[in-house]
């Protein structure tokens, strides 16, 4: 039996207008597949509003809830009023939205009292958004003459307990899959499943995650073996660059998964990094397509890399970082530095985004979040105290404001020259580079930059490496309007 499962963003379900465009696409596919299931995230800023509501209520704020309640009430009410007709569901579903905003407004009175919000808590307030979108969704599919029916995730997405990031567990979620949905789909009922959450064993919500729908989506697909997965987003695909940064922006036609993880990794904003974790076993096509623009083909993402002209798909750039330094001269062939080096970071909780170490090995560099930069920097001093004391390690500092530009393209590894031609490009804009790191993949080199530099150098290498190469060869896509990565 042939499966789709489509996942739609915030954007895509941001208000009437919007959801009647993903219940036409949705009713227009139906037809020709054997199941299909439809993903859907909040409405768009819901989660945040949530997230802010939850965090002023913490910090002895009990006016910003209270007026945040009113806003997502009038937001949902007119969405609702403005789909549903009075002598169907309109009623019932105002009543869903008032017991979903009243579970809201009573977990920020608790948190407002207790002066602190814990992770757990937080993801049942942020699940709420979700919750209320899949029953809008599915309210209006049934109006249109759908057998559509809304469904919580905490009854499908079995999770670990690490609330705010969750991790599934496949085995026991694929069981819950198998008895919960998939009968839904042999009885020809189309399910509208909340993304973003999911359930600890014991029944405990749990979220996946920022971003995390497309991640909902992906597990969902791997779980019913579909032959597709379709996200739809506000965007015509995932672009060679940021079209905010670069008006020339392409849509590139297809995506090997090593490449959009790069991309994902770095900053492309289009498809969530966890995404792609859960097809890549299956094999599982997935298409990124434009809500707004249902006919325009979109970017597949698929298992083996195309070539493309000068060898480059895109270049992403992410800001807000800074490059911690440990480095002495005492450290040259003394074993355990690394490892104790990034024990410290992982101790903070910290991810690493790129690391450059000197071949002499009198320094080891990172880049990590700026946020992140004085409890690192604190803990490495704590590790290394008698290294520093007895000057094997100099010092431990930051250099702030600089941003990772990478440039993506399986090619890359078998096309000698595309470094030159990337440094290159930098040259010509007088882009001065602090360090460089080239992905295991090879299919990625990561280069940074000073923060006022990031967006010449994303342009510079955009036209000499990616447009000027594919103008060549007259095989550009024309650049989505409106929206950005």
């Amino acid at each position: 039996m042939r499966t789709l499962v489509m996942k739609f963003g915030g954007t895509s379900v941001g208000g009437p207008e919007a959801i009647r465009q993903v219940t036409d696409i949705v009713l227009e596919h139906t037809p020709h597949w054997d199941r299909l299931v439809v993903v859907v995230s909040a409405m768009s800023g819901v989660t945040d509003a949530l997230t802010k509501g939850a965090l002023t209520a913490a910090a002895g704020d009990d006016q910003t809830y209270r007026a945040l309640v009113a806003d997502l009430r009038a937001l949902h009410y007119r969405a609702v009023d403005q789909l549903l007709r009075p002598d169907g569901e309109r009623g019932a579903l105002f009543a869903v939205v008032d017991e979903y905003l009243d579970t809201f407004e009573t977990f920020c009175r608790s948190i407002h009292v207790l002066g602190e919000v814990t992770p757990r808590a937080m993801d049942a307030v942020t699940s709420l958004g979700e919750r209320i979108s899949a029953r809008i969704v599915a309210a209006y599919l049934r109006q249109r003459g759908a057998k559509s029916e809304a469904l919580d995730a905490i009854e499908l997405v079995i999770t670990d307990d690490t609330f705010q990031n969750a991790a599934p567990l496949m085995e026991e979620t694929r069981e819950r899959v198998q008895g919960r949905l998939v009968p839904l789909l042999d009885a020809g009922i189309l399910p509208v499943v909340t993304g973003f959450i999911g359930a600890t064993r014991d029944g405990i919500t749990t979220t996946l995650g920022r971003g995390g729908s497309d991640y909902s989506a992906a597990i969902l697909a791997d779980c019913l073996d579909a032959d597709e997965l379709w996200i739809w987003t506000d965007v015509d695909g995932v672009m060679t660059a940021d079209p905010r940064l670069v008006p020339e922006a392409r849509v590139i036609p297809t995506l090997s998964y090593s490449e959009v993880g790069e991309l994902a990794y770095y900053g492309a904003k289009v498809v969530h990094p966890k995404t792609i974790r859960p097809v890549i076993e299956r094999d599982i096509p997935v298409w990124v397509k434009n809500t707004f623009n249902p006919q325009f083909p979109g970017t597949l993402i698929t298992r083996e890399a195309e070539p493309a002209a000068g060898t480059v798909k895109a270049v992403t750039a992410i800001k807000g970082m800074s490059m911690v330094t440990v480095e002495g001269r005492g450290m040259i062939g003394v074993p355990g530095i690394a490892a104790r080096t990034f024990a410290a970071v992982a101790s903070q909780g910290t991810s690493v985004l790129m690391i450059s170490q000197s071949s002499s090995e009198q320094s080891i560099s990172f880049v990590i979040p700026t946020n992140s930069v004085p409890k690192v920097v604190r803990a490495i001093e704590k590790e290394m105290a008698l290294e520093l004391a007895r000057r094997d390690i100099d010092r431990v500092w930051s250099l702030d404001d600089v941003v990772i530009v990478t440039a993506v393209g399986a090619g890359m590894r078998r096309t000698t020259g595309v470094a030159a031609r990337i440094f290159g490009a930098l040259a010509k804009a007088d882009v001065n580079v602090i360090a460089i790191a080239q992905g295991s993949s090879e299919c990625s080199i990561s280069l940074v930059v000073e923060g006022n530099a990031a967006a010449r150098a994303v342009r510079q290498i955009h036209d000499e490496v990616i447009l000027n190469a594919r103008m060549s060869e007259a095989k550009a896509v024309p650049a989505a309007e409106g929206g950005a990565q």
